[in-house]
């Protein structure tokens, strides 16, 4: 019960934050310059239309960072839970100058986790740093392992996906996406984050 009401805690503290800054941007967007609305017309854009655009896309960005920022939390509490000592370091890249230090989302005994809400990146300089991270982080003595609880939709980001499951499973580590990532969270730490975050979506529902 008391991790329940932690991420309980987590979860308003992250509504109470993102509600303030769409208000904050909204209330900021009424003194916008509008002028690129001529454009909009062109396109067949009203008004009103691009309005409600422009606030909803200010919104969606708010509104990603800390969804991300919420689970990527909340999954370390899981594991935080189970292994007191797990927690977030930093290693220095022994594979080049840069960057110095690359960061494990949450080491716990000798499993280096990288936690992502999801990763819908379409840029191949990722693989790039993320081949480097994974090797020194395996040459640390470390199991490089990445848990992502969302896969992305579109065809060049599923690409890269797969091209990083392949370089994890290289050095002989772990990739748990969608279902087997909750699943991974709940077998690991014996704590259903799952289930966590669908009871405090149904109890905001329903107040």
């Amino acid at each position: 019960m008391e991790l329940l009401e932690e991420i309980e805690a987590l979860a308003k503290k992250h509504a109470a934050e993102l509600e303030g800054k769409v208000n904050a941007r909204v209330a900021e967007m009424e003194s916008d310059d509008l002028t690129h609305f001529l454009v909009y017309k062109v396109l067949g854009v009203s008004t009103e239309e691009g309005k409600m655009i422009d606030i909803y896309q200010n919104k969606g960005r708010f509104l990603y960072r800390h969804a991300g920022a919420f689970l990527e939390s909340a999954a370390k509490m899981c594991f935080a839970h189970h292994n007191p000592n797990a927690d977030s370091i930093r290693i220095p890249n022994t594979l080049g100058q840069r960057p110095k230090t690359f960061e494990i989302d949450c080491l716990d005994d000798e499993l280096a986790h990288e936690i992502k809400w999801r990763d819908a990146t379409t840029d191949g300089d990722h693989i790039t740093k993320e081949h480097t991270r994974i090797k020194v982080i395996a040459a640390a003595g470390y199991t490089p392992i990445r848990v992502m609880f969302y896969y992305p939709n579109r065809v060049q980001a599923v690409k890269i996906q797969q091209t990083l499951e392949t370089l994890y499973q290289g050095v002989c580590g772990h990739y748990y996406y969608g279902e087997a990532a909750w699943e991974y969270i709940h077998n690991h730490t014996q704590i259903d984050l799952k289930g966590i975050l669908q009871h405090i979506a149904d109890s905001s529902q329903q107040g």
